[in-house]
């Protein structure tokens, strides 16, 4: 089936889409997709029955055959591609007042999801937004927030993760945006790209698919690693219009204040100046001074699309992350800091550099491994143990085989005396210890890759 043929029926089914049938409320058009551990192939037949308009499947799989006698099935070489297909001519079809869909790109190491999040807050005091749930940003998700673009939206923020070279190329290809912002760059993912250089790259590749498109970059022109990226693929190259792809914003670039946290305010707080000279204050419900970045490219898109200061500030400060990313929370007994939900180097010496600016008398870091670190893995947690261990903190505690090992080479040059530190084979054991220990009166930072779970230690907090 052409992807024109396949469009109406995804017209027809009122532009729901699915790869789940748990998800199923009726009409939508189901995608049998094939991973390692799960085959949708399986389950296109149940998809119909719990009431999906249409099912497409792989034409070599046994769901296949049914094509002969139910029309409602869809056989397609790859039903990856194909959906990827689909949610590239929607949105190449898609216009807004007679033109194009903006469609703004958002990847980097650390704060996508967040800075998506605040973007997505700053616009839609404007426009009708549509933005990827959560961090649906691979090769599947993108396809799925493209196919969620309606008639109502008139702007769609895509967020893009990356783990390979390629990755990022890959989903630009599909969602064919006009803007694109990178966050920053860091050590993560590096068994799979195989060093910080092919971060860079990888990253660099929506620069690439802009430069090519003669479209616009937000760019935060405090980063140097950004900076070097931008101009390396002459993004800056026009003397007379230095900034002619690029649309600047940084915390030292435009002179913005970031206040000290304390017990009083242990939220960021900002102050950007006005053009009359005054400043106008920020109160956010974001842990860490590393979410300036965050805030001021959300202020930056806001006002490129005519969303006026004071909108986009008042939408910030009402933005409460969830989903254990810059968290606080309060229990019974403690504080909590939370930004569990994935760590690498960068992130988690910003978390603890924040971390020692908290003030309390009792600090404890649970700290669990950074994954994927490929064979730069235990330089790596033998530099966070390092960290933690100079912050004179109540306690520490550190999950996983990584941080063995790399407690395992400390203590052989008697560094790893000077702390009160203790090592957990897994978030469960760690549960387990607290429960049985108890804790209070602490502020508790939790911060670790999301597969080594952390957020499990938290109802024993």
């Amino acid at each position: 089936m052409d992807i024109k043929s396949l469009y109406s029926i995804y017209k027809k089914c009122g532009g729901k889409v699915t790869t789940d049938t748990r998800t199923l409320k009726g009409g939508e058009l189901f995608f049998a997709l094939k991973g390692e551990n799960f085959d949708g192939n399986e389950y296109a037949a149940k998809a119909l029955e719990a009431g999906a308009g249409y099912a497409v499947v792989n034409a070599s799989s046994e769901a296949a055959r049914l094509a002969e006698t139910d029309s409602r099935i869809i056989p397609v070489e790859d039903t990856l591609k194909t959906l990827q297909a689909l949610a590239r001519w929607h949105r190449s079809v898609t216009f807004v007042d007679g033109k194009p869909l903006t469609v703004i790109a958002l990847t980097g190491t650390n704060g996508k999801t967040t800075t998506k999040e605040l973007i997505r807050e700053v616009l839609s005091t404007k426009y009708n937004v549509t933005a990827t749930e959560g961090n649906l940003n691979n090769n599947i998700g993108v396809p799925l927030t493209l196919l969620k673009i309606n008639s109502k939206t008139q702007i769609a923020v895509v967020e893009m993760g990356a783990s390979h070279p390629g990755d990022i190329m890959e989903l630009v290809n599909i969602a064919l945006p006009n803007y694109g912002l990178i966050t920053n760059v860091g050590k993560a993912h590096l068994l799979g790209f195989g060093s910080f250089e092919g971060v860079m790259k990888t990253k660099g590749e929506l620069y690439d698919y802009l430069r090519r498109t003669s479209d616009k970059v937000f760019l935060n022109v405090d980063n140097p690693y950004l900076c070097k990226m931008a101009s390396e693929r002459n993004l800056q190259s026009d003397p007379e219009r230095p900034y002619s792809l690029i649309i600047p914003y940084g915390v030292d670039y435009q002179n913005v204040k970031v206040h000290p946290s304390s017990a009083e305010h242990p939220f960021l707080r900002l102050s950007l100046p006005k053009e009359d000279g005054s400043e106008l204050e920020v109160e956010t419900h974001l842990v860490g001074s590393y979410n300036a970045d965050n805030v001021m490219a959300a202020i930056a898109v806001g006002r490129h699309f005519g969303v006026g200061i004071e909108d986009a500030v008042r939408a910030i400060e009402e933005y409460k992350p969830s989903n254990n990313r810059s968290q606080m929370t309060e229990t019974e007994r403690n504080l909590l800091i939370i930004d569990a939900y994935n760590a690498n180097p960068t992130s988690m010496a910003a978390a603890l550099d924040n971390f020692a600016l908290v003030q309390s008398d009792k600090k404890v870091a649970l700290l669990g491994d950074m994954l994927e670190l490929g064979a730069e893995s235990l330089k790596e947690h033998i530099a966070v143990v390092q960290k933690a261990f100079g912050l004179s903190l109540h306690q520490i505690c550190f999950v996983g085989a990584e941080f063995g090992k790399a407690l395992e080479e400390i203590k052989k040059s008697n560094q790893a005396d000077s702390a009160d530190w203790k090592h957990f084979e897994s978030s469960d054991l760690l549960k387990d210890y607290l429960e049985e220990n108890g804790l209070s009166g602490a502020v508790v930072l939790v911060k670790g890759s999301r597969g080594t779970r952390m957020e499990k230690a938290i109802p024993a907090l």
